[in-house]
């Protein structure tokens, strides 16, 4: 994305910055994703400040980033959940500082690397309440073989579950999601968004998340004796037998 080593993060003659905002985590991935797509853009990152708004941020040439915002505008229309949009050209160094894209400029002047979701899918559900996201987070992962990888909340009582998997294994769980969470509680908004670019996969919560196959929970079982001789150990007592242990030992033939 946008030209590798040609590029340079200090140069601001013919920069410019992109930003649309949304009502819903769901929605401005998807918006983020056609932007991305749109035009030679990076995405810097997403900006949550409650109540249900995000916005995501775009930086590349000027001409660029007018295309892009202009493709995020009509995807958010589309859904149904454009609030805002903004282009600022030849933005200063200082601007850029305080906003929050600091962490991926550097990164754009090195070049992006090829996404390890290129193959697959990202599912986002998005529902008003954590019980509804969970239940639905349950019937997803037991629907297809997809893999849970994150979840995002951005307020007003929003919650996102992110999965990711095979295009037709999301498409299969996000549905079976979108039933449970309307069972449960308020669906908000769905988005499958097939072979993401390495750009949206590195503003996911998906880095630290690589479990390729689901691992059972594993709890250690100790009984109570064990417990207890375990805890008096340091101090060299014994734990005295029980009345039933005591009561067995005398009933027991001489031999």
């Amino acid at each position: 994305m946008m030209g590798g080593g040609q590029y340079d993060p200090n140069d601001f003659s013919d920069t410019a910055l992109g930003l649309v905002s949304t009502q819903s985590f769901p929605a401005i991935v998807g918006t983020a994703d056609m932007m991305l797509k749109s035009a030679e853009v990076a995405l810097v990152g997403y900006e949550k400040i409650g109540s249900g708004h995000c916005t995501a941020i775009v930086r590349g040439g000027i001409s660029n980033v007018r295309l892009a915002v202009a493709a995020g505008v009509e995807a958010a229309e589309q859904f149904g959940q454009e609030v805002s949009s903004l282009v600022i050209a030849r933005p200063l160094a200082n601007l850029e500082a305080v906003l929050p894209i600091g962490k991926l400029l550097a990164d754009a002047a090195q070049g992006s690397g090829d996404s390890r979701l290129s193959n697959q899918a990202i599912g986002l559900l998005e529902t008003r309440g954590f019980p509804a996201m969970v239940g639905a987070a349950d019937v997803m992962l037991k629907s297809a073989d997809v893999q849970l990888s994150a979840h995002e909340t951005i307020g007003d009582g929003l919650c996102t579950v992110i999965i990711r998997g095979a295009v037709a294994d999301v498409a299969v769980a996000v549905e079976a999601g979108m039933h449970e969470a309307e069972r449960i509680g308020e669906l908000h908004a769905v988005m499958v968004i097939p072979r993401p670019l390495s750009d949206l996969e590195q503003t996911l919560p998906l880095a630290s998340c690589w479990i390729e196959q689901p691992l059972p929970l594993r709890l250690p079982i100790v009984s109570k004796k064990v417990a207890e001789a375990e805890l008096l150990e340091p101090l060299n007592l014994e734990v005295a037998p029980t009345k039933r242990e005591t009561q067995m030992e005398l009933e027991e033939p001489p031999t």
